[in-house]
């Protein structure tokens, strides 16, 4: 249960709905959270800020100063999928942005089946914990000439450090197993570091069992065996990919959440992009979004609105309330609002 502390606070949360679907999502899923607040007496600011790849022909950049001045006034971001455009000379991406700029060093995307939902494989209930703010995604992507580009990766002992605690942490609340994912046989002094810095943090492991695997032999095995997994470490681009496909192992992006956490600060939001071709249409998959909402009730200390939440889901499903995507005929607004009238009773 809450402690009164955290549910007599009034939180402060800021709205990025983003591009594409994403303002449908940050729309529709809105009631949940009201619904959800309503139930639990919690008090809870929600300020809508502009990000992504729609601020930038009227503000000249993905992530604008007023946006930057609401986020440092709340609590938490609950962000919306935004389009990053691609090519030399663009912005970094506006996630990207606030990650550094909070220093949420870890991703967290669980990946967990859900009754109704046709999956790869029954009994799965993992998290990759993703080192936010290093690795391949540091930043210094660049030209050196007319045919020649570069890209550095950089693995220091403070960061691997850090996120090696963070998911031990996280370990010794669930199955205590946990599996480092590096490259160390190509990588061998960047992951060798890695790897030996997550050891070194976990000390004598404290009664959580430690093993490893190669990236690309873990990307087979979370096909083969992902229900014998518990708590993944691994890198910025490693935990990227790996994180989409255990999500298409239980059903999809569409029902793949994720927190991006720091220490008294943290970003959710779905994992899946913007689809802008969906836009509009009223058929976006809301589960991802809404799961990212349990998220942040939990991080807050509120779990008993994480798990009405995570019930609301469940019972939509089961009644066959769901997307198209999921199988079912129902629309963006009628998912959700079946599940805050779920929530409110």
């Amino acid at each position: 249960m809450a402690s009164s502390r955290h549910m007599a606070r009034k939180w402060k949360v800021a709205l990025l709905p983003g591009d594409g679907v994403g303002p449908e999502l940050i729309e529709n899923t809105t009631p949940i959270l009201e619904a959800v607040n309503e139930r639990f007496g919690i008090s809870m600011d929600l300020s809508v800020g502009v990000a992504g790849f729609n601020a930038i022909e009227k503000y000249g950049t993905n992530l604008p100063e007023k946006t930057i001045s609401l986020l440092k006034g709340s609590d938490c971001v609950l962000k919306g999928p935004m389009t990053t455009p691609e090519g030399g000379g663009s912005e970094i991406s506006a996630a990207v942005k606030i990650r550094k700029m909070f220093s949420l060093y870890a991703g967290v995307r669980p990946s967990k089946n859900i009754s109704g939902i046709k999956a790869v494989k029954p009994g799965v209930d993992l998290i990759i914990v993703r080192e936010n703010t290093e690795g391949m995604y540091s930043g210094l992507d660049f030209r050196v000439s007319e045919d020649t580009a570069m890209a550095l990766r950089v693995i220091t002992r403070r960061a691997s450090e850090r996120i090696g605690k963070f998911a031990l942490q996280l370990a010794k609340k669930r199955r205590r197993h946990l599996t480092i994912v590096h490259k160390g046989n190509i990588l061998k002094e960047s992951d060798s570091l890695f790897k030996e810095s997550i050891l070194r943090a976990a000390g004598g492991h404290s009664g959580v069992s430690i093993d490893e695997a190669h990236v690309d032999a873990m990307a087979q095995w979370l096909i083969k065996k992902p229900e014998s997994y518990d708590v993944i470490v691994t890198e910025n681009l490693f935990g990227d990919i790996l994180s989409d496909e255990a999500a298409m192992i239980v059903g999809g992006v569409g029902v793949g959440p994720s927190a991006n956490i720091g220490a008294g600060y943290a970003m959710f939001e779905p994992v899946h992009g913007s689809a802008p071709k969906y836009t509009g249409k009223g058929i976006a998959d809301p589960v991802a979004t809404i799961l990212s909402e349990a998220m942040m009730y939990e991080w807050m200390g509120i779990e008993a609105a994480g798990s009405a939440i995570r019930k609301g889901v469940e019972a939509a499903i089961s009644k066959g309330v769901k997307t198209r995507d999921l199988g079912g005929r129902s629309s963006t607004s009628g998912m959700c609002k079946y599940i805050a009238k779920r929530i409110s009773k």
